[in-house]
């Protein structure tokens, strides 16, 4: 594995998340308590071009590999975990309108190749057909920074095009004046993210505005006759699958940084000093273990991905399965370790000003994701190399 898509443009971008990572810090307690991140931060992040990362280079985008935009993922969740959740979601999306028809990036990117969009993919919206395109009605829960994004993807059903029995997970775009924000967003974790419901009530979508979310092929990407590169090649779970669990990773590093530093000079209620803990000292160890292991299994895999959409092959499902498994497994063992970590601070490490006590609240928020349902696509792994047919629609 070789780091040749860490140029010089990269490797800048990530130093501005990192810098910004510094003041994310500074303001993730407000956050947590306002239920939103500010719009300063939303701000500096556009000024630092982190949205456009993934974006088209036709739209002003960077257009460059994945594993920059995770590794700018990580920076920010360093600082801020709910930051990072808004920018994992909100920062893929650039990549998705690039397979829209050219009408809907146009839509959207014409006047201000900066503008934003938010989703909630749960396939719950009501698409009937009308001349034109679809009238287009339904509640969605968890749109992640919505309130920072001018468009919408919402997920809904539509028959399959080939007439055989099913329906089909398609992603409808939508403007800001078609549907309404409602708040509700009082949650354990994540509280910055603003993750609130969305409703949407005989909106008009035009034809142009939507893309069939599963299907990878050229004639359901019609944005690659424009967005010729590689990276629009990528299946749509390879990009996604990552979004909703590597700011954890990033949590992660944080705590064990504010832990490091706690440990060396918290002396206990009773004189004991924290570093000389036998707690401390496993949890920090096995917890950056852990880390490692992780990170490293996050860049290998997408070395693997990235190869595979320059070179035209397809990995076999067994890989693809197993991707899947891996990226959800991160919460959950992130998780656990931000548990022992917690354990190791004993009672004073409860209190709000330990931020390793928010970042335990977010990672166990992020672990409530579907995408991050560690048991189920473990099961769908494991039962593919058992012999039992694929059940996962999205791998």
């Amino acid at each position: 594995m070789t780091d040749n898509y860490l140029t010089p443009d990269a490797l800048a971008v990530i130093e501005r998340a990192k810098a910004l990572a510094v003041k994310l810090a500074e303001r993730a307690q407000q956050a947590d308590r306002e239920g939103r991140i500010s719009d300063e931060t939303i701000a500096e992040m556009a000024e630092a071009g982190l949205f456009r990362v993934l974006q088209p280079k036709r739209w002003g985008g960077y257009e460059m590999d994945p594993r920059v935009f995770y590794s700018v993922q990580m920076e920010l969740a360093k600082g801020c975990m709910s930051t990072a959740w808004i920018y994992g979601v909100v920062g893929v999306h650039p990549w998705q309108l690039a397979l829209f028809p050219d009408q809907a990036q146009q839509d959207v990117w014409g006047k201000d190749s900066g503008v934003r969009i938010a989703s909630t993919y749960m396939p719950t919206g009501k698409a009937e057909p009308v001349e034109g395109g679809f009238k287009f009605s339904g509640r969605w829960s968890f749109s992640t920074g919505s309130k920072h994004c001018d468009w919408l993807f919402l997920g809904g059903l539509l028959p399959k095009r080939d007439g055989t029995p099913g329906l089909e997970h398609v992603t409808f775009l939508l403007p800001k004046s078609d549907y309404r924000i409602e708040d509700n967003w009082d949650v354990l974790g994540l509280r910055g993210t603003g993750s609130h419901d969305i409703v949407v009530e005989n909106a008009f979508v035009p034809a142009h505005r939507i893309q069939y979310t599963n299907d990878h092929s050229d004639a359901g990407c019609p944005g690659r006759q424009e967005n010729t590169g590689w990276l629009f090649r990528i299946p749509f779970t390879h990009v996604f699958q990552r979004a909703v669990s590597t700011a954890c990773l990033g949590a992660l590093e944080g705590a064990i940084a504010a832990f490091t530093q706690r440990a060396i000079s918290h002396v206990g209620k009773h004189g004991n000093k924290m570093a000389e803990d036998v707690n401390a000292q496993t949890a920090v160890t096995e917890a950056s273990i852990a880390l490692d292991q992780l990170k490293l299994t996050l860049f290998r895999n997408y070395a693997r991905i990235v190869d595979a959409a320059k070179t035209g092959i397809q990995l076999s499902l067994e890989e693809r399965l197993l991707q899947r498994a891996q990226a959800s497994y991160v919460p959950k063992l992130t998780g656990f370790h931000a548990n022992e970590l917690m354990r190791a601070c004993a009672a004073s490490g409860t209190f709000k000003t330990n931020p390793i006590e928010r970042v335990f609240r977010d990672i166990h928020q992020g672990r409530t994701h579907i995408a991050n349902n560690t048991d189920a696509y473990v099961r769908a792994y494991g039962s593919h190399v058992l012999g039992i047919p694929n059940q996962e629609p999205f791998v």
